[in-house]
């Protein structure tokens, strides 16, 4: 039975998801599809690849994953599906791709879109679907699509690093208000060549370890710890990191609008100090 995970910034409020799943059981009723999940923010690429990535991430080679994330970015006239590392991988030509997969992919084609048809989320589904099909009766991926298309790239949002420090930008809060940073542990070590180290983010706030768990600390402080993907992490135990300290996901509207304002009422990036 093949596998298909579904991940999306529809939101759970209506009817969509539900039609997204028929349409593609309509095509392949032997699908298993898995939500990731469909609660991602608007137009926010840096949350979006560093969700999908590490979800793709553990699942085995012949998995089929769609991305259905700022579908409508530009008027888009195809869409791409992309075979990585075994993986098949369907989404939108906005420079995700390439962010979820921090490289070009190995394979890619473009979907054409009937120029008839009215371009919408059931419509685009209908088409990944068609080609999901044709995949799983045995279609090479190049005899699906374009496979010249020169795709859009947007390069993965990636710390900043110097001599003796290491910026991060916060790319996720999770349910718990934890802090997700895109500074993963090999980098953090490789910058760190086993100095001591603090860990600062709103002015006055430093912590200098790394813990296991959030039981390492008492209940209420905060700590660091490198999570389950392996990306540094900031939380308190048994509180909310981000309301707490004022900590806001990473995003290109916001930090435009933090620059307009030449203030920052939320901060989106934390910093090591390497001594």
């Amino acid at each position: 039975m093949p596998l298909l995970t579904l991940t999306s910034d529809i939101g759970q409020q209506d009817f969509l998801v539900g039609a997204v799943k028929g349409r593609l059981l309509q095509e392949n009723p032997d699908l298993s599809i898995i939500d990731i999940t469909h609660q991602l923010s608007p137009f926010n690429y840096a949350q979006a690849a560093y969700v999908s990535r590490n979800a793709i991430n553990n699942f085995s080679a012949g998995t089929f994953h769609l991305v259905l994330v700022n579908l409508f970015d530009e008027k888009p006239e195809h869409l791409l599906l992309a075979e990585h590392n075994g993986h098949i991988i369907g989404c939108a030509d906005n420079g995700l791709l390439t962010m979820i997969l921090e490289e070009v992919p190995q394979k890619i084609v473009a979907l054409a879109l009937d120029k008839t048809q009215q371009k919408n989320t059931i419509y685009c589904t209908a088409v990944f679907a068609k080609a999901i099909a044709d995949l799983i009766s045995g279609k090479k991926i190049e005899e699906l699509g374009d496979a010249a298309v020169s795709i859009k790239v947007k390069n993965p949002l990636r710390p900043m690093l110097g001599n003796n420090w290491i910026e991060g930008q916060i790319i996720f809060i999770d349910n718990f208000e934890n802090v997700i940073v895109n500074i993963a542990k090999e980098e953090f070590e490789e910058q760190r060549k086993g100095r001591s180290f603090k860990i600062v983010f709103k002015r006055d706030e430093v912590i200098d370890k790394i813990s296991e768990t959030y039981a390492d600390v008492t209940e209420g402080e905060k700590l660091a710890l490198f999570n389950s993907a392996g990306y540094l992490e900031i939380a308190i135990n048994k509180g909310n990191a981000a309301g707490l300290f004022g900590l806001q996901g990473f995003s290109e509207k916001q930090q435009q609008q933090n620059q307009q304002r030449d203030s920052r009422l939320f901060y989106q990036t934390i910093k090591v100090y390497f001594e």
